[in-house]
């Protein structure tokens, strides 16, 4: 089975790696969702281990039936679909990880649709371009820092696990990957309009060179509440909780 390049498949062949990738769950949670399962070499861990109960979905029918084939007591829990398209609803009822080797070309359309079922996700162990994971990761400050850091960080403790070489996978990507963990933080519901906080958050780093009064000017700010400090800076400045304030300025 040939890794297809439009579907963005590099395949892991380190099972050391494998190992320790599986072993960054933390173990508080038994509902699993593999995304991405590809030639398995991550799903037989989850397998093996008999106190996870994993699902898994993967979009590439060659892929579907070397995994059905390979694990053929599983055939029931792989999933021939689209991460992006499929209604997570509809698997499980109650809170679940999500877990994998993430195809890098639509690793951030996975995020943000991980934030739409922040409530039933508690947790994430995966792997991903370094130069993403490292930007999830980063703290308000750093050049790396930007959208899927703020929205991420609003509702998840982050932390960066371990780089891993490009020369383990089939065939060997141009970058190297990050594994990092997403853990659920107590943040049910942000203190703003959470659908604005988002469109905040995208416009002020669209234009990220920009000083945030610049960026939102096509918000409208109650002149009440004095925001000069926070607008005058860049939006790569702000923590989650500056964002907060200034959508409830617009907000109110």
């Amino acid at each position: 089975m040939k890794p297809k390049k439009s579907l963005g498949q590099h395949f892991l062949k380190d099972e050391n790696i494998a190992r320790k990738i599986v072993d960054s769950l933390t173990g508080n949670f038994s509902n699993i969702l593999e995304i991405g399962s590809g030639k398995g070499v991550l799903t037989k861990y989850l397998i093996n281990d008999k106190k996870l109960n994993p699902f898994f979905i993967e979009t590439d029918s060659k892929s579907v039936d070397f995994l059905k084939n390979e694990f053929p007591g599983y055939k029931n829990r792989i999933i021939h679909a689209d991460f992006l398209k499929y209604d997570l609803d509809q698997l499980f009822s109650e809170p679940f990880v999500i877990f994998g080797n993430f195809p890098y070309n639509i690793s951030s359309q996975i995020f943000f649709k991980i934030l739409k079922y922040k409530n039933n996700i508690p947790e994430v162990v995966c792997m991903i371009q370094k130069e993403v994971a490292e930007r999830i990761a980063s703290p308000p400050g750093n050049k790396k820092y930007g959208i899927l850091s703020v929205l991420l960080q609003a509702y998840y403790e982050i932390e960066y696990l371990f780089t891993v070489s490009e020369n383990v996978f089939i065939p060997p990507p141009k970058v190297k990957s990050g594994v990092i963990r997403l853990n659920r933080n107590s943040t049910y519901q942000l203190d703003c309009d959470e659908k604005l906080f988002f469109k905040v958050v995208k416009a002020g780093f669209n234009q990220r060179r920009k000083t945030l009064r610049n960026a939102l000017k096509s918000f409208n700010f109650d002149k009440k509440e004095s925001l000069t400090e926070l607008l005058s800076k860049r939006a790569e400045q702000l923590g989650v909780d500056d964002f907060v304030r200034i959508t409830n300025n617009i907000s109110g």
